[in-house]
């Protein structure tokens, strides 16, 4: 039995689909379902034993403490968060709530859960903290990819209450000994993601005829991951990683904003023609959001040399089925 938290969002539905159908190992999700989580990204999954939804939030320690002791997971796998930067510009108060006290709400209630196992049972107990590349700020174009070792940097409220929850996890491991892991992702992408991130905000603007907003001069580089292989990479943690051991996850494709916008123009104009021409005469440029890190790039040698993973979608093919993804759905949605 997992637990995982944020299981109805974008990675976490993602997440709790693929490891059902991989392992069939039986799920608890806790999702608060606040605008990110969305319960038909789990309709597939509706009238399945093996997955127990719970409606709740994180610093519910209360509840967190009652799945605990009824459920007996062997792992908890912690993807619940706030995870917009631009939200977080507005508003961090939230950031800071679900991040920051609730990450450690979580850790709290997993120590004592963890500590009150039999020995077999406790060796065996995992903790995996999902993070995110922006823990480690910016970098320039000519600088190497972000490492487990790179200092962190964040540059927005929503990185620094990652980093916050990522120093959080590090200490219940040095301090108490709880056998945690925590992974650090780049840019992910794929079926089922809030459309105000990049890829399938784009992709909806461009269905319904509307501006591309590109911030600044789209020259900012991200390196983009598909959600299923992110998925794959995390149960391998789960199930190889060492404790109290960071694993930076990334899929080796790095661009930049711009082009990656024409990109989807262009596999958007092969998949459903627009009458006026190209998508790519939508592509407007914007104001540039404050402290817009430049760049990312993640180093993942260190999980593909211990634990043997590695990315199975090119960047091309994952965002072919993404974009696929998004035309079926809508298609579904208009009839």
């Amino acid at each position: 039995m997992l637990l995982v938290t944020g299981g109805a969002g974008f990675i976490g539905s993602n997440l709790v689909l693929s490891t059902l159908a991989a392992t069939g190992e039986p799920v608890v999700n806790l999702d608060k379902l606040t605008y990110a989580g969305n319960p038909q990204n789990l309709e597939a999954l509706r009238g399945d034993a093996r997955h127990t939804f719970v409606q709740g939030d994180i610093c519910d320690r209360r509840l967190v403490a009652k799945l605990l002791a009824q459920h007996r997971p062997r792992a908890i796998l912690h993807l619940a968060a706030e995870s917009h930067v631009d939200r977080s510009i507005a508003g961090p108060a939230e950031f800071v709530q679900t991040n920051v006290v609730g990450t450690f709400a979580l850790l709290e209630e997993a120590r004592a859960y963890w500590g009150s196992l039999a020995a077999p049972e406790r060796a065996a107990f995992r903790f995996l903290h999902v993070s995110t590349d922006e823990v480690y700020g910016s970098l320039g174009a000519g600088d190497p990819a972000f490492s487990e070792a790179t200092p962190y940097a964040p540059n927005s409220p929503y990185s620094a209450s990652k980093a916050a929850s990522d120093h959080l996890v590090r200490a219940y491991w040095h301090t108490y000994g709880l056998p945690t892991l925590t992974t650090n992702c780049s840019n992910n992408y794929g079926p089922h993601q809030f459309p105000e991130k990049l890829i399938p905000l784009m992709i909806h603007q461009a269905l319904a005829g509307k501006p591309l907003p590109v911030y600044g001069d789209g020259q900012n580089v991200r390196d983009w991951l598909y959600v299923m292989d992110h998925c794959a990479a995390l149960r391998a943690v789960l199930e190889r990683g060492r404790p109290g051991e960071v694993y930076n996850i990334g899929g080796g494709a790095e661009m930049k904003n711009l082009e990656l916008v024409r990109t989807l123009c262009a596999l958007l104009d092969e998949a459903k023609a627009r009458t006026g021409g190209s998508y790519a005469s939508l592509i407007s440029f914007v104001k540039d959001r404050p402290g817009h890190d430049r760049r990312y790039a993640i180093d993942a040698r260190k999980i593909r040399r211990e634990l043997g993973w590695r990315p199975q979608e090119s960047f091309e093919s994952g965002l072919r089925k993404t974009v696929n993804w998004y035309i079926d759905r809508r298609a579904g949605l208009a009839k």
